[in-house]
């Protein structure tokens, strides 16, 4: 195991992070821009290293000021958390150039399925299920106009690199296509630096399921169960929950295998997660493959008993993982996460900025809160407007949905609005409760917050 390592990320993750590090005797160095002087993730760490201002793209984007951090202060690897450069496979390289260890996949991996075009015909060739999609890169209006007259609307636009749904368009209307591709190619370019986008044949009313994975240098690969994240906005997932309410043990087992297959095709080791569409009509297809830890990674931790960060830093460290011996895995009970974000939902979910002037916190069986905020804590206009992640685990979902419903009656934020009101709502609709939910779920059902 390492004896210590840098956190190159700010706020909730690198405090879950260094929690993980503290139980394992791993000390921890934290690096932080003038905006994040005061958190409590920096106060948290053994150590701590000021890496620029508050913008991003001065600070934490920055890679030779947090290479130059974990040198200097005799860091042996770098856990880069989400976000940010996560998923750089250039920051991979620039760790292994300056003999640090990136506790994530290799630089060739993440070049590999980072480009999401290159990535779904990877999966087509060895066999796990892809969306009628065109060959590669759509370089012009007229290739893409020839690709959705062949597979017939809607089809959907998408950006090869980046995720988050920056530079994806849906067109349902032969009309709208031109506008749609000339947009979807500027939104990437200037979120990615990459403006090259590709098409896929739309799937209506899909669900959103992911399979955390786990992979280490001693062969062991194994699938840990799926989230469901069809609660989502602009492609953006507000809550998540494990396991499925739509797959029964023999769905769970295939989506399992097709997870370990995409892993197995590209040599993947460390933690990753592989998303699906799931049809209406019970197929799957692989959508694209996130190789970091996810935001929502705690609800399957709550369902399998494993601690994917520690799990992270033993693989990362030459280890095999623990989880391996306990493999295959059954989930047990159910997990739900709502994430709390400074945004308005009365609003557009405007973000809300601000100073936090109280704040009560849920407690009590079954309920985990992930944040890194207290009563004084600054919401800063700079970063993700995340600022607490609620997790609850029932035996079965009817009780999970009750402790939520119970944790958020408790959970009181005052000083700046968030999404507590907008996660209430969701736990009392119908066809939520009833587990019935697709990607269309806040546009069908709360149009009325758009």
């Amino acid at each position: 195991m390492f004896n210590k390592i840098l956190i190159a990320n700010r706020g909730e993750v690198a405090l879950r992070i260094m929690r993980a590090c503290k139980e394992l005797g791993v000390h921890t160095v934290a690096v932080y821009s003038t905006e994040d002087a005061d958190t409590y993730p920096v106060q948290y760490a053994d150590e701590r290293v000021c890496i620029g201002p508050a913008q991003a793209t001065k600070s934490y984007l920055v890679m030779a000021n947090i290479i130059q951090a974990a040198l200097n202060t005799g860091a042996e690897a770098i856990h880069p958390g989400y976000g940010f450069l996560a998923e750089n496979a250039d920051f991979a390289r620039t760790c292994a150039e300056n003999d640090l260890v990136f506790i994530g996949p290799s630089a060739d991996c993440i070049d590999r399925m980072g480009d999401k075009s290159s990535a779904r015909e990877t999966m087509r060739m060895v066999g796990v299920p892809t969306v009628p999609g065109s060959d590669g890169c759509i370089d012009t209006v007229e290739e893409a106009q020839r690709f959705a007259e062949r597979v017939g609307y809607p089809v959907l636009i998408k950006a090869t690199a980046g995720g988050g749904g920056k530079g994806m368009r849906e067109v349902h209307d032969p009309e709208d296509l031109e506008s749609a591709y000339r947009a979807a190619r500027a939104e990437a370019g200037a979120a990615f630096g990459n403006d090259e986008v590709y098409l896929e044949k739309l799937v209506l009313r899909p669900r959103h399921v992911e399979i955390q994975v786990l992979a280490d240098n001693f062969g062991n690969r194994i699938a840990l169960c799926e989230r469901d994240c069809s609660v989502q906005r602009r492609h953006q997932k507000l809550i998540e929950e494990a396991p499925s309410p739509a797959l029964n043990d023999q769905l769970r087992r295939q989506m399992g295998v097709a997870a370990v297959k995409a892993m197995r095709a590209v040599d993947y080791r460390n933690a990753g997660t592989v998303e699906f569409l799931l049809a209406p009509d019970g197929h799957f297809y692989f959508m694209e493959m996130n190789t970091r830890v996810q935001v929502e990674h705690p609800v399957t931790e709550m369902i399998t008993g494993t601690d994917i960060i520690k799990e992270q830093l033993r693989i990362a460290s030459g280890e095999p993982m623990s989880c391996a011996r306990r493999a295959p895995f059954t989930p047990s009970g159910h997990a739900i996460e709502m994430r709390i974000n400074a945004e308005d939902p009365e609003h557009g979910f405007r973000p809300c900025p601000g100073t936090i002037t109280r704040f009560q916190v849920p407690s009590g069986p079954g309920v985990r809160l992930e944040t890194y905020i207290h009563e004084g804590s600054r919401i800063s206009p700079y970063y993700d407007s995340l600022v607490a992640k609620l997790i609850v685990h029932g035996q079965d979902r009817d009780e999970a949905i009750a402790r939520a419903r119970r944790a958020l009656d408790e959970f009181e934020i005052e000083g700046i609005a968030t999404t507590i009101p907008f996660h209430k709502r969701v736990l009392e609709n119908e066809l939520f409760c009833a587990g019935d939910v697709t990607t269309d779920f806040i546009e069908t059902q709360m149009g009325d917050l758009l």
